[in-house]
């Protein structure tokens, strides 16, 4: 009865322990995905919070990198057996500060949603918060009962694997924040019609603008939107009926200074339509200002649309145009409809028709060399739509391949040290006998 018993809280201990190690894993991976998500997060949660000045302003997307690697890593010590008593009393530390805060969450309702698994799996805070209670009671039973896990890798070579995800979940990130997300599970993906967008579901909204005279800020619409005298502070689209996701309700463009909506024209245009985005132009990066202008000047050249997107105010447009002499028009859309869009400030988008036919980040836009014909004679305007499980399938093979390798070889060197040990241990024990049996022969004689 006893040896079931052990055998019980064995199974018991290793199910959570692999119950753990997949939800981190996920988890980690899917923030390693999409870092400026995450740090979208994490700026909400301190706006939340009232601390988003208590920080510098690289601390989200620091701290986005430094979460997704730290629970990528604990699910790989964990699924692995690496440094087990540590592993298990930091993810029971994790859960033990994470739990309480879900909680919070789903009471407060102040973000719809936390960012556990990014923009891959959405779940309400009710819903995250007893997924945590969950992982809290197995992070428990694995603290206490450590001993029992099962090392999948030596401990003398375990530190090859704790090395090699450390790597790659940073390089990762890395790639995933210089370029943009390698997987992308948000509504303005390539190949999304940008129609349905904003036709789908019965939703109707309009467009607030924020303005200010004399000290005094209002809120117009489109219907009453005053004369010059007031000054454009912000603006915001907001939902007046019906039902819509989220992530797309706020899409709109509105042409500056004449605040003309133009978005049917825009996703309408039978031709090809760039659109430079950028969420915040104060905080847009001007080091490939020479590639947007060129651009700019071969779309005129072939008589395509190009715009630039952004929510910022008019004296950060001024600023903008002054420091790179755009010449392009700017529109107003929506800040948080612009940071779905695309993860880069400034990215680039192509449309046809309202379809996304490619997108890129500020680091890889395309160069005067590749423009160097109309853009139905190009490959950039192809639509190669984004095929998930080729690209998780190639994730897997540059992870696990090495991984296999590695256990592979940690089994070899193991085995064969086991091997020289039991071939040392024999030629003792050889020796002890051929010792015995002369000592017997001579006490014969």
């Amino acid at each position: 009865m006893r040896k079931h018993f052990h055998k019980i809280r064995w199974a018991g201990v290793n199910i959570a322990r692999l119950l753990l190690a997949s939800a981190f894993i996920v988890s980690g991976f899917v923030k390693a995905v999409d870092p400026r998500g995450t740090q979208y997060k994490i700026e909400d949660y301190l706006q939340v919070l009232g601390w988003e000045n208590m920080f510098p302003s690289f601390f989200p997307l620091v701290g986005a990198v430094l979460l997704c690697a730290l629970e990528f890593c604990l699910g790989i010590y964990l699924l692995f057996g690496i440094r087990r008593r540590r592993t298990s009393r930091v993810t029971l530390f994790f859960m033990c500060l994470v739990t309480p805060f879900t909680l919070y969450l789903a009471l407060a309702d102040p973000v719809a949603d936390c960012g556990c698994f990014g923009d891959a799996w959405i779940l309400t805070n009710w819903q995250t918060f007893g997924k945590n209670v969950v992982l809290l009671t197995a992070a428990v039973l694995v603290s206490r009962h450590w001993r029992r896990m099962t090392r999948l890798i030596s401990e003398r070579n375990q530190w090859m694997i704790s090395m090699y995800s450390i790597l790659f979940i940073f390089f990762f990130a890395s790639y995933c924040i210089y370029r943009l997300p390698f997987m992308d599970f948000r509504p303005y993906y390539i190949g999304a019609d940008l129609k349905t967008v904003v036709e789908g579901g019965d939703a109707q909204y309009e467009t607030v603008f924020i303005l200010e005279k004399d000290g005094e800020t209002k809120e117009f619409s489109l219907e009453n939107y005053p004369d010059s005298t007031w000054t454009f502070v912000d603006s915001r689209t907001v939902a007046v009926g019906g039902d819509k996701d989220a992530d797309t309700r706020d899409f709109s463009i509105s042409l500056l200074p004449t605040q003309e909506d133009i978005t049917a024209s825009v996703l309408q245009d039978e031709s090809y339509v760039f659109l430079l985005v950028a969420p915040r132009l104060e905080y847009a990066d001007d080091s490939y200002i020479d590639r947007i202008n060129i651009l700019y000047d071969y779309c005129v050249e072939r008589g395509y649309a190009f715009y630039c997107l952004t929510a910022s105010d008019e004296t950060a447009i001024g600023r903008w145009e002054e420091l790179t002499g755009a010449e392009y028009p700017f529109c107003f859309t929506d800040e948080l409809a612009l940071k779905t869009m695309i993860r880069s400030n400034p990215g680039l988008i192509l449309l046809k028709e309202g379809v996304v036919l490619n997108k890129w980040s500020c680091t890889n836009l395309p160069s005067e060399d590749e423009l160097s014909a109309p853009l139905e004679k190009l490959p950039l305007a192809n639509l190669v739509p984004e095929d998930y499980y080729m690209k998780i399938i190639n994730v897997l093979l540059w992870f696990f391949v090495p991984f296999i390798i590695l256990t592979f070889a940690d089994r070899i060197w193991m085995g064969g040290k086991m091997y020289k040990r039991f071939k040392h241990k024999n030629k003792i024990i050889n020796q002890l006998k051929e010792r015995k049996n002369y000592e017997k022969e001579n006490r014969s004689r």
